[in-house]
């Protein structure tokens, strides 16, 4: 149950952890951890980071999909 809860997320999110994770060489799931403890202490700061850095993600996913066509 729990690794269908997991998978879910995963499958669903922005790629936010993954993304920051292969870009700095830093596990995934220390990044993970780091937003989850930190928004508790900064009170859901990261969160609101975490969403406009999957909104990026994913507008520069669209940008990088409309520019492969052939001219």
């Amino acid at each position: 149950m729990l690794q269908r809860i997991i998978t879910f997320f995963e499958r669903y999110s922005f790629g936010v952890c993954t993304y920051l994770g292969e870009r700095f060489n830093i596990s995934i799931s220390k990044i993970r951890l780091f937003f989850i403890y930190s928004s508790f202490l900064a009170v859901g700061f990261p969160l609101i980071f975490y969403f406009f850095a999957g909104i990026v993600l994913d507008f520069r996913k669209y940008i990088k999909r409309k520019h492969t066509g052939v001219y």
